[in-house]
C-alpha cells in the first residue's frame, strides 16, 4: 500500500490535442480528466474539437480503451511504494 491517499500529473495528450489530468487514488484506481470531456463532449468542446479537427486535418478523439498513458503512470506511482 502507498503512503498518500490521491496524487495527480497534468500532461499533454495527442489524441486530443490537449492537455489533460491522470489521477490516481492510492488503492490504485485512476481516471483521466479528458475522457468525459471529449467523450461526452458539452456543446462548447465539440466546436472546439471541430476547430481542431479542420485546422489539424486530423479526427481529435479520446481512446479511452487503447490508452497506454494513464496505466503507464498508475503502474509507476504504484511501484513506489
Amino acid at each position: 500500500m502507498v503512503d498518500w491517499e490521491v496524487t495527480a500529473t497534468t500532461i499533454y495528450c495527442e489524441d486530443v490535442d490537449d492537455e489533460v489530468t491522470i489521477i490516481v487514488n492510492g488503492d490504485g484506481t485512476a481516471k483521466c480528466t479528458g475522457v468525459q470531456k471529449y467523450t461526452k463532449p458539452t456543446k462548447e468542446t465539440s466546436e472546439e474539437i471541430k476547430k481542431k479537427n479542420k485546422q489539424k486535418g486530423v479526427t481529435i478523439l479520446c481512446k479511452e480503451a487503447s490508452c497506454s498513458k494513464l496505466p503507464q503512470y498508475r503502474d509507476e506511482l504504484m511501484k513506489k511504494k
